[in-house]
C-alpha cells in the first residue's frame, strides 16, 4: 500500500498542469483511481460551463493514477470521450477502474460525475506500459 501512496504523491507533486488547475488524485489502488477538480471562475468556456478540456485532463489524472498503480510507468495511447451534461458545480470527481490489463497495454473506463451524483462524461483510455 505504500507504493500505491507513492504513486498518488507523486502524480500530485510533479502534474503541474492538474496542481495549476485545482486536481488533485484523492485515491489510488491496483487498477483503480479518483480525482477531484476545484471548479473555479478559470474552469469555465464561453457559455460557463466547465471547459471540456479541463474535464478531459480531469479524466486524464484518475487515469494515470490507476493506470500506473501496477508498478510500471504508464502512458496514454489513445482515449475517446462522451460528454453527457455540461459540467457544472463546484467540484466534479472523476473515477478511473481497470476494465483489461495486459503484459504492454491497459483499458480504462473513466466516469467523471458533479456533486449531484449525477454523470457528466464518460471516457475509455488505453494505455502503454513503457518501463518498470
Amino acid at each position: 500500500m505504500e507504493y500505491l501512496e507513492q504513486v498518488k504523491a507523486f502524480i500530485n507533486e510533479n502534474d503541474t498542469f492538474c496542481k495549476a488547475n485545482h486536481m488533485t488524485l484523492e485515491v489510488v489502488k491496483p487498477g483503480y483511481a479518483e480525482a477531484v477538480m476545484l471548479v473555479t471562475e478559470h474552469s469555465y468556456n464561453a457559455v460557463r460551463t466547465v471547459q471540456g478540456g479541463a474535464m478531459f485532463t480531469l479524466a486524464d489524472m484518475a487515469f494515470a493514477g490507476a493506470a500506473n498503480s501496477y508498478g510500471d510507468k504508464c502512458i496514454a495511447m489513445s482515449a475517446a470521450v462522451s460528454f453527457i451534461r455540461p459540467g457544472s458545480g463546484n467540484t466534479l470527481r472523476a473515477v478511473a477502474r481497470e476494465v483489461s490489463k495486459g503484459r504492454r497495454s491497459c483499458v480504462m473506463d473513466v466516469e467523471i460525475r458533479n456533486e449531484e451524483n449525477k454523470l457528466v462524461a464518460k471516457f475509455q483510455f488505453t494505455g502503454f506500459f513503457f518501463e518498470k
